[in-house]
């Protein structure tokens, strides 16, 4: 006789336990069980079966893994909570005895913990920490926006801006940055490092007011443990690419709100031996080629002997091969059999994996371009020298800007240390969002912020027509939705710069050469002296048999399918003009007259009949025929609950077309209105005159 099972012994009743269970087995208080959780990152967890789970209890609980409450069990950070409540307990009563001197000795020894194992123990490898990037930068940023209070203290800020702008730092050094969209939200930006796509958001630096109702305590826990765990993905940025870590700041220009410009970047000291090294190298040049040169004259020596030991090589071949047997020669005879008939088999079709893996392969010149067009996209505004008005954000501007590869200046308003002032001749484009400028310079391009992040958005330099002071901007569009097929796309109404001059330039000249053949065609046709109405009937007579040999075979359809295929769909057609009729309000007696006179004029018949053929377009080829064929037998072939699927699917299409539609009419009538609008200067002109 086998073991006998007791309830809630084995399986799921084990396996899980419940938030109280837990706590006493931890002998925590719930805040601290929380924080260490956070720490830890371990979570609730939903069974598949709650009541087993439960133990047969269906009231609502908070159930966590078994093996996860065993393993906070042996956390050093455990021991350093229990030691702080113990300090505090000491503290608090040796202020209540005025020990002061107690006091002061109990938080010079204050316990002080670490979380630097625990950020080992949840990330083992680099990529794992880069994939849980997103929700730290994004905790960060909003801490670096928001004031300080009782409970949000000043050095948390600082500390959250000082590490937001490091990594800016080095998205600016790596030339990282892919996308960037404004939003209601804040700006999202999304950055590409060591192969992994990390988005996060960064709120609009507007004076912040802190909500009552928001639990700082979960956040700042979870702030503490993002504080440490971006500190070493900086630490390792930063040493991945030689530079110093933690870069200096400077006060001056931090207390006058330089922004990036407050921190200084600088290269390690084995970037600058390793540069030294080969200075040292270039200068021993001289030695090196006059090695080089002893060197040479020795290959030179050697080649002159090659030629006869290859004739050496050719004897020793030749001998070896008078001495072959004929069982040699069978074998080898049989081998060859063997290896014809091997490679005269026919190949085995690859499988769907395999022509997967074959589609996916890339030749040399695929990827040469695709790095290409990254290093251009990279450097997208290294031609450009941007100037920044005091009313555009210039912590965003600065930072994108600088990131493809531009320069920046900025008002003296926006903070110190610009490179440049709003003088400089070199400026290429000034951005500012006011309607009117008094003073422009005659040799720089006046734009919206929205270009810069337009630019990016479309990897490419747009042209700057719309986005000029004044004027209405484009649709800002989202660079992170991807349009699957059959779904709607707006158009882009803004193009390239210089491919709208490239294109019309081109189309004006094919036109005109066009015509001009034109011309010459007539001109060589009436100059000649044969008749024309016979040349005429020739090449009527030509191109109809050219015609009748390019057509494909199409099955003929009779005459009677013909003649019910427009009787039904004159029933239609009279079916829908009395639908029209009785919308429009007309009696049925006026309608029946309408009807009589356009039979009578023979234009109700004209109608009828040239509609369907003008609906029905051109004429279906045998394949298309075959397909439809094919596809009404595959649905015969259905299941009902097939059927029921398909037609659903088929729903679904349906209402994603006309959903296409109505967008596409709605983009035309808009620009329409665009069309038809006056301008108020015409409207003043008309009036005066």
């Amino acid at each position: 006789m086998g073991k006998i099972k007791l309830k809630g012994k084995a399986g799921a009743a084990t396996n899980y336990i419940k938030r109280n269970q837990a706590l006493k087995k931890l002998q925590l208080s719930l805040a601290d069980f929380r924080r260490i959780c956070i720490l830890k990152g371990i979570y609730p967890r939903e069974p598949k079966n709650k009541k087993k789970a439960n133990k047969g209890s269906t009231a609502p609980t908070t159930l966590y893994y078994t093996k996860d409450i065993q393993y906070l069990a042996h956390e050093p950070v455990l021991k350093k909570f229990r030691e702080h409540k113990s300090f505090v307990k000491k503290l608090n009563r040796a202020l209540g005895k005025q020990q002061l001197s107690i006091a002061k000795s109990l938080e010079k020894n204050k316990p002080v913990y670490t979380l630097d194992h625990i950020i080992k123990e949840r990330y083992p490898t680099f990529t794992d920490a880069l994939r849980d990037l997103d929700d730290a930068l994004c905790m960060l940023f909003l801490f670096a926006t928001l004031p300080s209070t009782d409970k949000i203290k000043s050095e948390t800020v600082a500390n959250c801006q000082r590490l937001s702008l490091e990594f800016l730092h080095y998205v600016i050094r790596s030339h990282s940055l892919r996308k960037v969209f404004l939003s209601i939200k804040g700006i999202y930006y999304q950055i590409e490092i060591k192969g992994q796509t990390i988005t996060w958001l960064v709120p609009y630096q507007f004076s912040q007011q802190v909500p009552d109702d928001v639990d700082f305590r979960v956040m700042l826990t979870f702030l503490e443990f993002y504080q440490t765990f971006v500190g070493f993905v900086n630490f390792k940025l930063y040493t991945d690419m030689n530079l110093v870590y933690p870069p200096k700041l400077d006060i001056s220009k931090d207390d006058g709100a330089a922004g990036l410009n407050a921190i200084i970047i600088e290269v390690t000291n084995f970037s600058l031996a390793t540069s030294q090294v080969n200075a040292d190298k270039q200068l021993e040049g001289g030695a090196l080629s006059l090695e080089k040169s002893s060197q040479t004259i020795n290959s030179e020596e050697r080649l002159k002997t090659l030629p006869k030991k290859l004739a050496e090589i050719k004897n020793k071949d030749e001998h070896a091969a008078s001495e072959i047997t004929p069982d040699s020669v069978d074998n080898a005879e049989t081998e060859e059999a063997l290896m014809d008939d091997f490679m005269d088999q026919t190949p085995v079709p690859p499988t769907s994996q395999e022509q997967d893996v074959l589609m996916q392969t890339f030749t040399y010149r695929d990827i040469h371009s695709a790095s290409v067009a990254l290093s251009e996209f990279e450097n997208l505004f290294s031609k450009c020298i941007f100037y920044l008005s005091r009313e555009v954000p210039r912590y965003s501007l600065e930072f994108i800007i600088r990131a493809f590869g531009g320069q920046v200046g900025w008002d003296a308003t926006l903070g110190v240390g610009s490179p440049f002032t709003e003088s400089d001749e070199r400026i290429t484009h000034h951005i500012i969002d006011r309607p009117i400028i008094k003073n422009q310079f005659l040799a720089r391009v006046y734009v919206q912020p929205q270009w810069v992040y337009d630019c990016i958005n479309a990897r490419k330099l747009l042209k700057t027509k719309q986005y000029r002071p004044g004027h209405e901007l484009p649709p800002h569009m989202s660079p992170f939705v991807e349009h699957k097929e059959g779904d709607y796309e707006p158009e882009m109404e803004n193009d390239f710069e210089g491919m709208v001059e490239e294109t019309s330039a081109r189309s004006k000249e094919q036109h005109n050469q066009a015509e001009n053949d034109d011309k010459d065609n007539d001109a060589d046709v009436n100059e000649d002296g044969s008749d024309d109405d016979e040349d005429d009937d020739d090449d009527d007579i030509d191109s109809d048999d050219s015609v009748n040999e390019e057509e494909p075979a199409v099955p003929v359809l009779d005459h009677d399918s013909d003649y019910v295929e427009n009787e039904t769909d004159n029933e239609d057609m009279v079916y829908q003009m009395e639908l029209e009729a009785e919308a429009a309000g007309t009696p049925f007696a006026k309608y029946k007259e309408n009807k009589a006179k356009q039979i009578s004029d023979g234009k109700f018949n004209n109608s009828s009949s040239s509609k369907p053929r003008a609906e029905s377009g051109k004429k279906r080829t045998s394949k298309e025929i075959e397909e439809q064929e094919i596809k009404e037998l595959a649905k015969i072939m259905m299941t009902k609950k097939q059927k029921r699927l398909y037609s659903k699917m088929q729903y679904g299409k349906k209402k994603q077309e006309e959903k296409v539609l109505n967008l596409k009419r709605k983009r035309e009538e808009i620009n329409q209105q665009k069309k038809n609008a006056v301008p108020i200067s015409v409207k003043d002109g008309k009036k005066r005159k």
